[in-house]
């Protein structure tokens, strides 16, 4: 369970306080994408496919999630800022964001045990609904998805008032089944938090968003960890409660350990040396990662035609981290890229 602190909600309450939210918010949102990205990469290509789809959707919706974030900020009259090596999560560390917990993230590779301790521990909502298979942890106060419903709120008791700025500077694109709407409204801002929430949490009575029958994060990971699908239970009765209408018991979700590579956890490109073919792919990767950020500023500060250019990016980035991965260090583990902010690169 992620935490933040209380003086990060005591802020939102004046002007400063919630455009700085919006920007933790952002950071936070971007800061799972690289830990996600590194489990799906360092599993081979041809294995565990299911588990691949599941993750890569969720990095997919991760990054839609910060895009709306970005939209509500900027149409609130504040500017997000995205391109600086401060923007960019120490790992392993804990997350941004003001974030107050126990637990580091790290760079590792894909394991049931990284799914349970961190990927779930992120996502996990403030009640998560225990279906059967295993149970969970009751929710403190004051989590990631409380943060939201508190910027909800002040937007709400704010109102229009505080809408109308720049409207060039709003995103709208279309990734699949996945949408980054507008926000120029309380009506609009409302609903591109409400996404955000529902996608990672669910609902608090159901694991479904609220519209659809899209499963949320937390529960996506939890299938993978128990290795099977979440289905309606068969045997509930009409009035069963609610952590008892699903359970993990659909199509069995394979993990084969032997489809993992054994890349190296948490890399940094000075560990490489110099000029071994490690240290040249992971200074081709980084200014990549960082062209992607730089991109994503330019889309988020007036330049919106630009996202295209930064989802092209995306899947150069997959295709270095791929090569990176294939090469073996010779003392049993495999290279990994180190997602680094480089100033330098365009």
């Amino acid at each position: 369970m992620i935490k933040l602190k209380p003086e990060l909600f005591a802020a939102l309450d004046t002007r400063d306080g919630l455009l700085n939210g919006l920007q933790q918010a952002i950071q936070l949102e971007h800061a799972t994408i690289p830990t996600y990205l590194y489990a799906l990469y360092s599993i081979k290509p041809d294995s565990n496919t299911e588990i691949q789809e599941l993750i890569r959707s969720i990095v997919i919706q991760e990054m839609l999630h910060m895009g709306l974030v970005c939209n509500i900020l900027n149409a609130i009259g504040g500017s997000p800022v995205i391109n600086r090596p401060e923007f960019v999560p120490q790992y392993p560390g804990p997350l941004p964001g003001a974030v107050e917990s126990e637990l580091i993230v790290p760079l590792a590779r894909f394991s049931l045990d990284l799914i349970k301790n961190v990927f779930m521990v992120i996502e996990e909502p403030e009640t998560p609904l225990n279906f059967p298979v295993r149970a969970f942890a009751a929710a403190p106060p004051q989590t990631i998805g409380e943060f939201y419903t508190a910027i909800k709120q002040q937007i709400m008791e704010r109102g229009q008032s505080i809408f109308g700025h720049h409207p060039e500077k709003q995103v709208k694109v279309q990734v699949g089944e996945n949408e980054l709407i507008k926000v120029t409204d309380v009506n609009s801002a409302v609903h591109a938090i409400e996404i955000i929430v529902e996608q990672g949490e669910g609902t608090i009575t159901s694991p479904l968003r609220g519209e659809g029958s899209d499963i949320a994060h937390y529960y996506r990971f939890a299938e993978i960890y128990h290795g099977k699908t979440l289905i309606p239970n068969p045997n509930a009765p009409p009035d069963a409660p609610d952590d008892q209408k699903y359970l993990y018991g659909g199509d069995p979700i394979p993990f084969d350990p032997n489809g993992v590579l054994p890349v190296i956890e948490n890399p940094k490109a000075a560990l490489y040396p110099a000029g071994s073919p490690a240290r040249l792919a992971c200074d081709t990767f980084n200014p990549t990662y960082t062209s992607i950020l730089n991109t994503l500023q330019e889309s988020f500060t007036g330049n919106p035609h630009q996202l295209g250019h930064a989802l092209g990016l995306m899947e150069t980035l997959s295709g270095q981290a791929t090569d990176l991965m294939a090469i073996d260090l010779g003392n049993g583990t495999h290279a990994g890229p180190s997602f680094e902010y480089r100033p330098d690169s365009p």
